[in-house]
């Protein structure tokens, strides 16, 4: 409750519209704040142990089914995490084929939160349903972009979710010209929409609050690119460091109120996600993002969290003209099947780390493998996790400049807050180490 006079006693049991079960704890007494945490309750997972043990290539195959939102990137994390343990690189068309299914990835993500998660509480609602009554040719557009955005994910991986196709060093199959072509024009179409949620977003963004606080960001840069594939661990704070480095960048720790670990770098706590990425990679965005950007009031980095929202608008601009741009070139170039190696791959003893950027943030996959391709160890650290200690970081210094507010607003403003960083909270809880006790 809050009575007006600073105190406050704030407990949301299983935020609504994330995916996961999290709680919010907030108690403040005489405007000092007394308590504030994000509460992770998913049971852990143990997605590490399962890989011990197993075979090279059985990894991807386990580790997409983590998340069923991102599970072409973690298909990709976990295939470059095992070509750097075992010392292959993979062809450029491989690489580019494995980009493109990213950008859907990336645009069905952002649509489902922006829409599904995001707009109920810009427009006052509880949830997305009584929008399906009151602004239907929203939703039914909603829908037919994430629609689009599937399709892209199944042409490259051979099904929506889960991807079939995409092996270390290669595919199984590849798009027909007809299905690139299919998913070309739709695209093209898709930009009216995406006109219209800008547009919808503009009449929306005063509602999102103004709220800024400094944090490091950290992302993936390869310029002159907006990357989401390659590159390097980029940071506003500290200087870039190579994949294999991460766990100089990356301190995970446990806290007795999550059975989700939490980050942090040089003993703060950061950000990843579409914020971040363009808070560091913005200047490289295509312009037609870059437009876009300034026309949403955000032409240069910002440091308010609720802005999320507005980084994964642009985002969705960024990532269907960059399919565009992939599918011009394989039905320019085609595919040539010498260029695919996935069945010539020899194991051999090594470790390696692969990282790409998700929705919600830059994905980690460590894997140690044996010389016969036996996995001996395993390390995966997902967006969320990285994210949970700057959440609660935001909630330290938002709850003494709200503490006048009544206490349904707080309620509000928090849950409002753990939304925007998208949170896939079951995906974030794993333990990494685990005893047995006979």
């Amino acid at each position: 409750m809050s009575n007006g006079n600073g105190n406050v006693d704030v407990f949301v049991e299983n935020i609504t519209r994330v995916e996961g079960h999290g709680n919010i704890k907030v108690r403040a007494s005489d405007g000092k704040l007394e308590e504030c945490q994000l509460q992770i309750t998913e049971s852990p997972r143990y997605y590490e142990q399962m890989l011990l043990g197993r075979k090279w290539y059985d990894a991807v195959h386990i580790t997409c089914r983590i998340c069923g939102i991102c599970s072409t990137g973690h298909t990709c994390s976990s295939l470059q995490g095992m070509e750097r343990a075992m010392g292959i690189e993979p062809s450029e068309q491989t690489h580019k084929l494995r980009e493109l299914g990213l950008m859907g990835e990336t645009l069905q993500s952002h649509y489902l939160h922006v829409y599904f998660l995001v707009a109920p509480d810009l427009l006052g609602v509880p949830s997305v349903v009584p929008l399906a009554e009151t602004h239907t040719d929203v939703v039914k557009m909603a829908l037919r972009q994430k629609r689009l955005a599937n399709d892209i994910c199944c042409v490259t991986g051979g099904r929506h979710i889960h991807p079939l196709s995409m092996r270390v060093n290669g595919f199984t199959s590849f798009p027909t010209k007809e299905e690139l072509a299919g998913l070309k024009e739709r695209l093209i179409a898709s930009r009216d929409d995406l006109q219209a949620t800008v547009e919808l977003l503009l009449t929306l963004a005063d509602k999102l609050p103004a709220f800024e606080r400094e944090c490091e960001y950290v992302a993936l840069t390869n310029p002159p690119r907006y990357e989401f594939y390659s590159g390097k661990i980029g940071s506003t704070v500290t200087e870039p460091v190579e994949p294999n480095d991460y766990k100089s960048k990356v301190i995970e720790t446990t806290v007795p109120h999550s059975h989700a670990k939490f980050c942090g770098s040089d003993g703060k706590p950061y950000q990843v996600g579409a914020l971040a990425r363009f808070n560091l990679n913005h200047e490289y965005l295509k312009p037609e993002a870059k437009e876009v950007a300034k026309t949403l009031g955000m032409p240069g980095p910002s440091t308010n969290p609720y802005f999320i929202n507005i980084a994964q608008v642009v985002e969705c601009v960024e990532t269907t003209e960059y399919a565009v741009e992939l599918i011009d070139h394989f039905l320019d170039v085609g595919f040539d099947p010498e260029q695919d190696g996935h069945r010539d791959v020899k194991p051999q003893a090594g470790r390696g780390t692969g990282a790409v950027e998700v929705p919600r943030g830059i994905l980690f996959h460590e894997y140690e493998v044996d010389d016969e391709g036996t996995i001996v160890d395993a390390n995966l650290i997902i967006p969320t996790g990285q994210n949970l200690a700057n959440v609660e970081a935001d909630f330290e210094a938002l709850v003494p400049t709200i503490l006048d507010k009544e206490h349904k607003e707080i309620e509000l403003l928090l849950e409002m807050l753990v939304r925007a960083y998208d949170p896939c909270i079951s995906c974030a809880t794993h333990l990494l180490n685990v005893e047995w006790i006979d």
